[in-house]
């Protein structure tokens, strides 16, 4: 019975991929980690630069304007989102981890286009500091693979 099966493999071959990057510059370094890590591993994966667009927004809270921008222009076969949300003294941690990641979703189910979501959420910045070059290889993985499978299912 699975050898009948139609099997579709991961695929980490980004040669040919347009991908998207949003960032946050709201907990600066953290995203300029996660930034390098990305588009180094996007390069790692075949990506070539000139098929990759980087655009910063304040916080994680403006990343899914931006991404659901990218995404109805039609030029990337997938999108990454970058970002840190840090634990403050405040409720307003809970409001912007739950309302960027509802909102990323949202865009990736409306517009049928894989958004790797790398917005960081950890209780201290050392933290962030220890997921985001890992956080941000993987976004580049999981960006390159979901293109890679929807042309598959698609094609």
């Amino acid at each position: 019975m699975l050898d009948a099966v139609r099997r579709i493999e991961s695929n980490l071959n980004g040669q040919g991929l347009r991908v998207g990057v949003v960032m946050s510059r709201f907990n600066e370094d953290v995203c300029h980690g996660l930034r390098d890590a990305c588009l180094s591993e996007l390069s790692v994966l075949g990506v070539a630069p000139a098929d990759i667009t980087l655009a910063s927004v304040p916080g994680a809270l403006e990343i899914p304007l931006v991404l659901k921008t990218m995404a109805e222009s039609g030029r990337f076969d997938a999108l990454v989102a970058l970002g840190a949300v840090i634990r403050g003294e405040t409720y307003h941690f809970e409001l912007v981890s739950n309302e960027s990641g509802a909102a990323v979703t949202r865009v990736t189910l409306d517009a049928a286009l894989p958004i790797a979501n790398a917005i960081l959420t950890t209780e201290t910045d050392e933290q962030a500091e220890v997921r985001m070059e890992e956080k941000g290889r993987d976004a580049a993985r999981v960006a390159v693979e979901m293109a890679n499978l929807q042309k598959a299912l698609r094609g």
